[in-house]
Formats: structure tokens, C-alpha cells, sequence
């Protein structure tokens, strides 16, 4: 077993807020490389999707694909991973649990892998913490992809699945003693494009290319009603998100879907929340987990976010993505820290090729710079502009020249992070020289925040390859004001298309991005894009029935402006 910590720290908060750990996506947890030798013809990679998140026994439990093996934690913070392999000798593939599904039964939690077999083992535990797993049923015959369970407040079980651009997702009941399906799969929902924007396929949602994808199926229950649960319309896009219809039985076609998606962030540092699962924490409160995507050396090069989810006075689903990337109290709250240095200078040891220095910090995961060599000294050095009170760091490293292939449990970074007031004389920040954990995406949580304008990032080991980062993104709080209002937003929304709309707002002089919100009522502007560099956003995802509110905020390194008026577009 092995511990990865997502916070390094507790810190204490601003006002008074009781000490309470933070965290920031991606989730630091120690990702498998993708254990497919024909997915890394670009470049071999980490990578992993679909996770699925558990509340068992007073912890949670993470599985997600290829990973040979999963996570567990008490705190959604410090992860420990555990080894294990679900494959039987008979089982042919790569796939080590591909989109698994994980479902509690009473006391015992069960574990099941995507197959368009009939010979895959369902898998039983009731102390998954110390790897003791037993076949539940050696082949569970009615197999299926994207396979998700859901046991009912009476005690009644259901299996879900389904990943097609032409058939829908199908449910069944499953006999709790033999498992086995009680009648056949019934349909339970197909996407509708004609009507939902955010459903056509494609990075710019225009269902040029393909026909859009449903898949990855997850079912709650609240208040007597069920949320059905699906990702679209495509992993690789960054409007990958997890959308939601309601009904009033776990199965049938009686689901009434939500106009808008449930997850969703299409823009920021990484992008794509979809094919996820909902779960509560020990409070009983409401998270979302999902798929962020990268898709560089491969389309499934992905990654996982968590995000605050919930309902609202009228039974509304909804998941809060604002500043979805940045810093997080771990009771779902944002901390306030700003980004502190996008596309500031950046001055570097050595680079590779055309990986150049500012791909470290312009808030793009698909981007990355990389040294000439993984040797220790190569470094990487960022000004924030002015002096600034820092907060957080995350090390985003990016894989260049690796040469793993699958789940690696003996590798570690080693790293050390400075600060300076005048770039000459250094201070350690943080200093993870004797580190022995895999930490690809390390977020470093200041006990007390540290007075800096300068931040210095000196590799010491990296597990393969070269010294590579796609963000050394920093989080903390300039001196001065916080933007202004944004002046004037106009949505254009014409009678030849209303699943899209055109906006527009004026620049403001003093903000690095800005968040819209919009929704089909004014007090439930649940989706959220982050716009870095631009006043005007292409939006496509709008349901053609409904009229829409939305508004703006402007965003800089001191802090986040008012919100404009909420305004109603037909």
C-alpha cells in the first residue's frame, strides 16, 4: 500500500475560519500509465477515467480505469493506494477494470469491470482496506459497459450500463441472492441533440464528426426521486460533462432531463468533468467526482476532479465547477486564492525543443514545458509581477520521454520550492528533496502564508523521463483592488439555432478572466465557464426550449469583482 497526500498541510484561513485541510484539482493521487502499447505511439503516459467514488465503513474508496488496483481515505485528502489485480486467468485484454462499477449491498462492497463478455468475475469484499476480495460470482453472464449498481432504500439492487452513439443506457434488477437479472434490460434514456446543445459531439458541439456519445451511467436517490446520471457527448472534448434525468422509479423511461448538464466545465487549467459518480461525505453532504481530460499523446490521457454537489429547494441537482481548479476547503467552499501568476515571465535552467518556458503558466494542462534532461538542478522560475501573499502551490508535471508502461508502485518525485522578494536572495517554501511518493500533480498547502514575488521550482529526482511541468501554478492574494463590475455583457441568442448563443462583454483593464454563469432560472445559475484572456465566448449548450439568465464575473489577482444583474435572454 502506498499514501499519497493531496494537501501537505493544514492552514489556518482567512477570518477566522477553523483549521481545516485544502485541496486543488487535478486530485495528487499516484496515476497508473496507460497499459496499452498502442496508446503510446506520442509517448508513453499516465492515465486513468470514470472513477467512482464510495462512502464504506467510514471511509471513501476510489476505483477508477486501468489502475490495477484503488485508493482509499478517511478524508477525500490523504489517499493510500492499494494493489490488486480483478482480472481472472481467463480474462483476455488490457483492460484491468475498465470503467468499473462499485455498488454497496449491506455490508459488502462489490466490484465489477466493463466487458461485452460473459465470463467476468463479480467481486465481493467486506474489508476492502486490507485487500481481501472473493468472487461473488465467478462469470456474472449478463455483462456490460460502463456498468454501474445501485442498491434502493428497500434493499433492492439495480445495474445500469451503456456506452453507444446509437442505443441508449439500460437498467435491470438484479435477484440479490443469485445476481442474476430479474427479466431483461430496459431502456432508460437516449441523448437528444435536436433539443440540448451541450449533447452534440465535437470540441465545438456541432455534430459534424460523429454522433454524440452516452455512457457512464450512475444512479442517486433523494427525496423519494431518482437521478439518473450519464457522461457525454465525448471524453476527448473539453465540454465533456455528466448530465441528469429524474424519474420516479429506478427504472423505465419516465426520466425528465435536467436542460443543462450536472457537471460541467468546459474551461480553466484542465477541462471536462464527465462519466462520474455522486456520493455524500460523512456530514451527509453532496460530492462529485469525474473526468478531466488532457488528450495529448492519447485521447484517454485523463485525469480525475472532485467538486461540491448538491440539491436545491426544489429537488434541482446541481455541482458547483466555479474556480473548479483552483484551491478548495475540503467542506467544498472556495478559499479566496487567486492565481497568481498566469502568463507572468518565467525564466528556466534548460528547455527542450519548442516545450517552452511559459507553457508552464498559461493555465493550459495540455501545454507543458520541459527541460533538456531529468537531472537534478533543472529548475524553473516564475514572477508573480509584485509582491504577493502566497498561499498554495501546485506542481503540475507532465510526461516527456517516459518509459513506464502500467501501474508503477515504487516511483517518487523529488523536488524543492523556493521564494524571494528579489529573485536573488531564496527562502525554502517548501522542500521535498527526501519525498518518497509518486505525486504527479503536488499540491503544496501553506500552514501560514509566506510574502513573495518570486517562486523557484528545482528538481531534485523525477521517476522517468525528463523534468517536465504543465503548471506550476501559484495561489495566493495580491495587494490592492479587486476588479471592477464588468461593465456590459449581451447575449445573442437568434430563432435560427437556440441551442447557441453569442456573448460578449466589455474587457476590463484590471482582470486576467472571468467566470459566466448562467441557467434556466435567475436564483439557479448552476453552470459555470472560466474564460482566461478573452471577451467573448462561443456558447452551444443551451436548451432550445427554455429561456436562459446569466451573468458575469471578472477576475484578477486580488480577488473576484460583483457579479452583473442577472439578465434574462429569451
Amino acid at each position: 500500500m502506498k499514501k499519497i497526500l493531496l494537501s501537505c498541510c493544514l492552514m489556518m484561513s482567512m477570518a477566522g475560519r477553523a483549521q481545516q485541510p485544502t485541496y486543488c484539482n487535478p486530485i495528487n493521487v499516484d496515476y497508473g500509465y496507460t497499459p496499452i502499447p498502442n496508446f503510446t505511439e506520442w509517448g508513453k503516459h499516465r492515465a486513468t477515467a470514470d472513477p467512482v467514488i464510495v462512502n464504506y465503513k467510514g471511509d471513501y474508496y476510489l476505483f477508477s480505469t486501468n489502475q490495477w488496483g484503488y485508493w482509499y481515505s478517511a478524508d477525500m485528502v490523504n489517499w493510500t493506494f492499494v494493489s490488486r489485480k480483478f482480472l481472472r486467468p481467463w480474462n483476455e485484454g488490457y483492460d484491468e477494470l475498465c470503467a468499473p462499477a462499485v455498488g454497496i449491498v449491506g455490508d459488502t462492497m462489490l466490484v465489477f469491470g466493463s466487458t461485452y463478455t460473459r465470463n467476468f468475475t463479480l467481486w465481493m469484499s467486506t474489508s476492502p482496506k486490507e485487500n481481501n476480495w472473493k468472487p461473488l460470482v465467478d462469470s456474472f453472464e449478463i455483462g456490460g459497459w460502463d456498468p454501474a449498481f445501485f442498491t434502493d432504500d428497500d434493499g433492492r439492487l439495480y445495474m445500469y450500463n451503456g456506452s453507444s452513439n446509437r442505443y441508449p443506457l439500460y437498467g435491470v434488477e438484479l435477484d440479490r441472492q443469485t445476481f442474476r437479472p430479474i427479466g431483461t434490460r430496459q431502456e432508460m434514456y437516449l441523448l437528444e441533440p435536436w433539443r440540448y446543445g451541450w449533447q452534440r459531439f465535437g470540441e465545438h458541439m456541432d455534430n459534424t464528426f460523429l454522433d454524440p456519445f452516452i455512457e457512464g451511467a450512475w444512479m442517486t436517490k433523494h427525496n423519494g426521486k431518482y437521478y439518473l446520471q450519464y457522461g457525454a457527448p465525448g471524453t476527448e472534448m473539453s465540454g465533456y460533462a455528466d448530465g441528469v434525468v429524474a424519474g420516479p422509479s429506478p427504472l423505465g423511461n419516465q426520466f425528465t432531463p435536467q436542460s443543462d448538464p450536472l457537471s460541467f466545465k468546459p474551461g480553466g487549467f484542465a477541462r471536462g468533468a464527465g462519466h462520474g459518480a455522486t456520493f455524500t461525505d460523512h456530514k451527509g453532504a453532496y460530492w462529485h467526482v469525474s473526468t478531466m481530460g488532457i488528450s495529448v499523446k492519447n485521447n484517454f490521457e485523463r485525469r480525475i476532479g472532485i467538486w461540491p454537489a448538491g440539491f436545491d429547494k426544489d429537488d434541482v441537482m446541481y455541482c458547483n465547477t466555479a474556480f473548479g481548479d483552483y484551491p478548495h476547503f475540503t467542506n467544498g467552499d472556495f478559499t479566496g486564492w487567486m492565481l497568481l501568476n498566469y502568463n507572468k515571465p518565467v525564466m528556466v535552467s534548460s528547455t527542450l525543443g519548442s516545450y517552452s518556458a511559459n507553457n508552464a503558466v498559461d493555465e493550459d494542462i495540455k501545454t507543458y514545458w520541459s527541460a533538456a534532461s531529468g537531472n537534478a538542478g533543472e529548475w524553473l522560475q516564475s514572477d508573480l509581477g509584485a509582491v504577493s501573499a502566497v498561499h498554495a502551490v501546485q506542481v503540475n508535471y507532465a510526461d516527456q520521454d517516459a518509459t513506464f508502461l502500467g501501474k508503477q508502485t515504487n516511483i517518487y518525485h523529488q523536488y524543492k520550492l523556493l521564494y524571494s522578494l528579489d529573485g536573488k536572495k531564496w527562502l525554502s517554501l517548501a522542500d521535498k528533496s527526501k519525498n518518497h511518493t509518486d505525486v504527479p500533480h503536488d499540491y503544496v498547502s501553506l500552514e501560514k502564508p509566506v510574502r513573495a514575488r518570486y517562486i523557484r521550482l528545482e528538481n531534485v529526482h523525477v521517476p522517468t523521463g525528463r523534468f517536465a511541468i504543465s503548471g506550476l501554478r501559484v495561489f495566493g492574494n495580491s495587494d490592492g483592488n479587486k476588479p471592477a463590475i464588468v461593465e456590459s455583457l449581451i447575449v445573442l441568442r437568434t430563432e435560427k439555432d437556440k441551442r447557441s448563443a453569442w456573448l460578449k462583454w466589455k474587457p476590463a483593464t484590471d482582470a486576467y478572466a472571468y467566470n459566466i454563469y448562467y441557467g434556466t432560472a435567475p436564483d439557479k445559475l448552476y453552470t459555470n465557464i472560466m474564460v482566461y484572456n478573452a471577451n467573448e465566448y462561443w456558447l452551444k449548450t443551451l436548451d432550445k426550449e427554455k429561456v436562459y439568465y446569466f451573468t458575469i464575473e471578472a477576475i484578477n489577482e486580488r480577488g473576484v469583482s460583483e457579479k452583473l444583474p442577472v439578465q434574462r435572454v429569451e
